[in-house]
């Protein structure tokens, strides 16, 4: 379920209230959409995830809430709340919630 509008600008808030979680879910809200690149919250109910992709750009994760495994080029790992990761561009990663989990990701295309 992808929600798009934007994050209120010049406003305080707390990315992990702004985001729901919902039952057999992911959950994503684009906080903000630019020709350069996307700053995306996502919301992960246990057992659900992202399949096995690539992006043509690096990512960074920053886990908000909860924990999730991240596999990066076959490698996986434990990514908990507080704690972030950089997915690199053109290497095929997946994403799959432990338990509910709320990440942001920030994508910024170019070289």
């Amino acid at each position: 379920m992808a929600i798009s509008s934007e994050a209120p600008k010049g406003i305080s808030f707390d990315p992990v209230e702004h985001i729901a979680y919902a039952i057999g879910s992911v959950v994503s809200k684009t906080l903000l959409k630019k020709n350069t690149g996307n700053i995306t919250l996502f919301s992960f109910d246990a057992g659900q995830g992202l399949s096995e992709h690539t992006s043509p750009y690096d990512a960074v994760v920053h886990v908000l809430d909860g924990e999730a495994q991240i596999t990066i080029g076959g490698k996986a790992q434990v990514v908990q709340a507080g704690r972030m990761l950089i997915m690199p561009a053109n290497v095929p990663h997946a994403l799959m919630a432990q338990q509910q989990f709320k990440m942001l990701l920030i994508m910024i295309r170019g070289e």
